[in-house]
C-alpha cells in the first residue's frame, strides 16, 4: 500500500509543478475525483461496487492458492519448466522470490483503502428520501473492510490495521498487536451484524443478490472468535465479542438465516456435478451464506476482473479434458487427503479427480506435470469450452464462484461453539454434515473437538480453510500433519515452527518500512 501511496504522490508533484496556479485552483472539470464525487446516492453506489471489485482478485499468489498449497492437502505443483516458487511455498520456505505473497497483501489492502475512502465521504452524500442507505452503505463497507483485514491478519499474523486512509506522516505505521486488530475486525463485523437486514440474498433473481447480509457477518464472526481465541489463547474475540454471544451469533445463522444444505454436495461444483451425472445446484444456491462472485462477462479482456483468474492454476496442465477443462496443474492433491475420506463419503470424489480411477486418458510426463500423484483439484475445475463459446478467454473468465463461507461451515462452527453449553445442538449440526456426505443416518460420530477439526478438513478441503485450522490448533499440529518425508520427484514438506504458522511479509513491503516493519519470524 505504501508503493501506491508513494507513486500517487509523485504523480501529483509532477501533475502540479507543470500548471498555473489558476489552473490547480479549479477542481477537475472531467475527471471523477474525491473532491468532486460523493455528491449523490448513484455516486455512493459506485464507491461500493469499487470495494466489491477487490474480492475478485484472487488468482495466481492469491489467498486460496497460497494457503492450500502450504497445507497438508496440496503439493506445490505447476510445471516442471516452471520456477520453484510454489515448491518453496509447499516447503514453507521463500528462496527465490520474496514477494511471493505479495499479492495478498496488495489486494487486501487496496480493498480497504477502497473501503475508508467510502466511508470517509458517506456523510457528504445527499441521501435524498432513502436516509437509510447511508447506514446500509456503512454496514456493507465495514463488512468488507473487516474480511481483507481478517485475510491478512490470519497470513502474516501482526499486520497494520486501518480505519483510515493514511495522512503523510503515517505512510511509515508499525504494525499493531493482534488484539488491536482483531478489536477492529469484531467491531467492523458486528456493525454489519447489527445494522444490515434479515433478508437473504443467496439467489440470482433477487435484486441485491452477491451482497454482503447480516447472516454473513454473524458467521463471520463466529469464524473470528474461533481463529482468534484458539491461535492466541484467549477467553473472547479482542475484548469486543464473548463466547456467549458468539454462540448467538452462530446459532441465529444455523436456526433462522434460511440458507440450508444443497440435498447433493456434489452439485455445488460444476465439475463434480458433470462428472457424476447430478444436475448442477447453480451459484445462487442456499447454501452460499458468503460468496465471492464472477462471470464470464469479461470477454478475454486482461484489463476487467470479472472472472475467476484462479482456476486456471489448478486445472489439468497438458490440454484440454473436457469436463475438467485446463490450466497449469498448479497444487496437485496429496495422497494423505485423499485416503482421509472413507468409503461411502461422496465428498472425496466430488472433491478430488483420481485419474486412474475415472479412466481419463492423461499422460502427466508429457504434460510436464511437476510433483503430480494420479490426484487434482475438481473443485473449481473450469469447463473452458463454455468459457470459449462465450467468447471468454480460458485463463481469465471462468466463471464459478468462491465460497468463502457455506451453510456447512455454519453448522461446523455451530458445532465446535456449542460443545460446552449445548452438547445436543452440537451433535445435531455434525450429524447433519455427515448424513449428507454418506447419504443416510448411521454414519455419526460423536461431536468433539477432534472428530469436527477432521470434519472440516473433508468438508472444506480446496476451499482455503485448511491451513487456518491446523495452525489455530497449536505448531506441534500443523508439523504432525504438513511433514511428508517422501514426496513425488524427491521433494519434501517440512514445516518450520519457528515461523509460528505465519507467511513471509513481501519483502518490497519490509524495505518500504525503513524499519518501522520487519519480517515475519523464520524468514529472514
Amino acid at each position: 500500500m505504501k508503493k501506491y501511496i508513494k507513486i500517487a504522490c509523485l504523480s501529483t508533484v509532477l501533475a502540479v509543478t507543470a500548471c498555473s496556479d489558476d489552473f490547480i485552483s479549479n477542481q477537475p472539470y472531467t475527471d471523477k475525483v474525491e473532491e468532486n464525487f460523493y455528491k449523490n446516492q448513484k455516486d455512493a453506489l459506485q464507491g461500493l461496487v469499487a470495494v466489491y471489485d477487490v474480492l475478485q482478485r484472487e488468482g495466481y499468489g492469491g489467498f486460496l492458492l497460497n494457503t492450500e498449497t502450504a497445507s497438508d492437502d496440496c503439493y506445490g505443483g505447476f510445471g516442471t519448466a516452471d520456477s520453484n516458487v510454489a515448491l518453496e511455498l509447499d516447503r514453507f520456505q521463500f528462496i527465490t522470490d520474496k514477494e511471493m505473497n505479495n499479492p495478498i497483501w496488495q489486494n487486501c489492502y487496496l480493498g480497504i483503502y477502497r473501503a475508508n475512502i467510502l466511508l470517509e465521504n458517506l456523510d457528504k452524500v445527499d441521501w435524498g428520501t432513502q436516509p437509510e442507505l447511508k447506514t446500509q452503505y456503512e454496514a456493507e463497507a465495514r463488512f468488507l473492510r473487516a474480511h481483507f483485514h481478517f485475510e491478512l491478519a490470519r497470513v502474516f499474523g501482526d499486520i497494520v490495521p486501518l480505519d483510515h486512509t493514511l495522512k503523510p506522516n503515517e505512510f511509515q505505521t508499525p504494525r499493531a498487536t493482534a488484539d488491536v486488530t482483531y478489536a477492529l475486525i469484531a467491531n467492523d463485523f458486528k456493525f454489519a451484524a447489527d445494522n444490515l437486514g434479515p433478508a437473504n440474498y443467496s439467489q440470482p433473481s433477487n435484486a441485491n443478490y452477491g451482497r454482503v447480509t447480516k447472516w454473513a457477518a454473524e458467521a463471520y464472526l463466529a469464524k473470528a472468535f474461533l481463529f482468534y481465541t484458539d491461535y492466541y489463547e484467549k477467553p473472547d474475540l479482542a475484548g469486543v465479542v464473548t463466547k456467549a454471544e458468539a454462540v448467538n451469533y452462530i446459532n441465529d445463522v444455523a436456526n433462522n438465516s434460511g440458507h440450508g444444505l444443497v440435498a447433493d454436495f456434489r452439485s455445488l461444483w460444476i465439475a463434480s456435478a458433470a462428472s457424476s451425472g447430478v444436475t448442477y445446484a447453480g451459484e445462487g444456491n442456499t447454501e452460499m451464506v458468503f460468496a465471492i462472485r464472477f462471470n464470464s462477462s469479461g470477454n478475454a479482456d486482461w484489463n476487467l476482473h470479472e472472472g475467476n483468474r484462479f482456476a486456471v492454476n489448478i486445472a489439468v496442465r497438458g490440454g484440454d479434458l473436457g469436463t475438467y477443462g485446463q490450466g497449469w496443474g498448479g497444487a496437485t492433491v496429496t495422497p494423505s487427503l485423499y485416503e482421509a475420506y472413507s468409503d461411502g463419503d461422496i465428498r472425496r470424489n466430488a472433491t478430488i479427480i483420481d485419474y486412474a480411477a475415472e479412466g481419463l486418458n492423461y499422460d502427466a510426463v508429457a504434460a510436464g506435470v511437476r510433483q503430480f500423484t494420479g490426484y487434482g483439484w475438481k473443485k473449481f475445475c473450469p469447463i473452458s469450452a463454455e468459457v470459449a463459446a462465450n467468447g471468454g478467454d480460458f485463463q481469465i473468465d471462468n466463471y464459478e464462484d468462491y465460497p468463502v463461507i457455506r451453510f456447512s461451515d455454519v453448522l461446523l462452527m455451530a458445532a465446535e461453539l456449542n460443545l460446552d453449553s449445548n452438547a445436543a445442538f452440537a451433535q445435531t449440526c455434525l450429524d447433519r454434515v455427515r448424513e449428507r456426505a454418506f447419504g443416510n443416518t448411521t454414519s455419526s460420530i460423536p461431536a468433539t473437538k477432534a472428530n469436527i477439526m477432521n470434519e472440516r478438513r473433508l468438508e472444506f478441503a480446496l476451499e482455503g480453510h485448511r491451513w487456518f485450522d491446523l495452525i489455530r490448533q497449536d505448531m506441534n499440529t500443523t508439523k504432525a500433519a504438513v511433514d511428508a518425508t517422501s514426496m513425488p520427484n524427491g521433494f519434501e514438506t517440512s514445516f518450520r515452527p519457528e515461523t509460528l504458522g505465519w507467511f513471509a511479509l513481501p519483502q518490497s513491503q519490509v524495505l518500504l518500512s525503513n524499519g518501522t516493519i520487519t519480517q515475519n519470524p523464520g524468514w529472514n
